[in-house]
């Protein structure tokens, strides 16, 4: 199976970020790992993204040291190809892992050592890493470093990618359009977080950067002409069932628009976003997909080649 579209601090293992919190001396509000999960997934209740993505907190607040790093995304790797994943790209925001000394090189470097040790432990695993860039105020700088950072790690083979991640209801698409210009004249491979928690213009403003990616862009499905557009320019949207429903992007897996998109010819693939926040792996997901939605066996074969053939990774 292929994985495009998974965040390394949303699906970290509970027990990894309790061992990490007592090292570093990090306060957690649960006396043992079981009790902390209920702080690490998303309540049945979420609001929105924007309450979604407070979960994010302490696995980040863990992910502040070179060691830490390496061992969340080999552990990742290791419950990826458990999963039966053989080829997997896993994102995550350098810029978030500098609080405590680290540069955000050091971070690319420490979770490219974890993706290696992964491979070489699990030679018929692939692991690519897509580096994130965030919206938000104030962080074009640090935005500006991620990407000089995904131009120098490309050659290495691990580095695959940047992306637009974050608040996009809060966060335009068309803020970031500079930056994807740079990426684009670099002919850095990229995928943007669009449509989602914004509507299609956030969609054709992500494809006006030369994408042929985009994460979850569900919000397409009510809008005829782009959904036309997306089929027919072959653009592949890595779309994240359950958490679609969490943050409010879909009304309810019947209700969700992966299906339309599919029938009308759009290169859909089906991916878990965060497996711990949204207690939800692939194998999971794809089986929700049969029960929810009628997908077959073979329409899910098809959505695997689309991934494997949309996939940054070469051999």
């Amino acid at each position: 199976m292929t994985e495009l579209h998974l965040h390394l601090d949303g699906s970290m293992r509970p027990q990894t970020i309790f061992e990490l919190a007592s090292h570093q001396s990090i306060a957690l509000p649960a006396a043992d790992a079981k009790a902390l999960r209920a702080y690490l997934e998303v309540p049945a209740d979420c609001p929105s993204l924007t309450d979604y993505l407070k979960r994010f907190d302490l696995p980040l607040a863990v992910l502040q040291t070179p060691d830490a790093l390496e061992r969340a995304v080999f552990e990742l790797s290791e419950d990826l190809w458990r999963l039966g994943v053989d080829r997997a790209e896993i994102r995550f925001a350098p810029q978030f892992s500098t609080s405590d000394g680290m540069t955000q090189d050091d971070a690319v470097c420490a979770a490219v050592a974890g993706a290696r040790r992964a491979m070489e432990t699990y030679p018929a695993f692939r692991c690519g890493l897509i580096l994130c860039c965030m919206r938000g105020s104030g962080n074009m700088a640090a935005n500006e470093e991620t990407l000089r950072l995904v131009r120098k790690h490309l050659p290495g083979g691990v580095v695959c990618a940047i992306d637009l991640a974050g608040a996009e209801a809060l966060f335009p698409t068309s803020d970031y359009a500079g930056l994807f210009e740079q990426a684009r004249a670099q002919q850095i491979p990229m995928t943007i977080h669009a449509g989602e928690a914004a509507g299609p213009e956030s969609i054709r403003q992500a494809l006006s950067f030369g994408t042929k990616r985009i994460g979850h862009g569900i919000t397409a499905a009510g809008d005829p002409a782009l959904v036309r557009q997306l089929a027919e320019a072959g653009v592949t949207l890595e779309v994240c069932p359950t958490s679609n429903v969490q943050t409010k992007g879909a009304v309810s897996l019947e209700q969700h628009p992966i299906r339309a998109l599919f029938d009308a010819g759009v290169r859909v693939t089906v991916n878990s976003d965060n497996m711990t926040v949204s207690n939800i792996d692939l194998p999971r997901e794809i089986a929700l997909l049969k029960t929810h939605l009628g997908f077959t066996g073979e329409e899910i074969g098809t959505m695997q080649r689309y991934a494997r053939e949309a996939s940054f990774l070469r051999d």
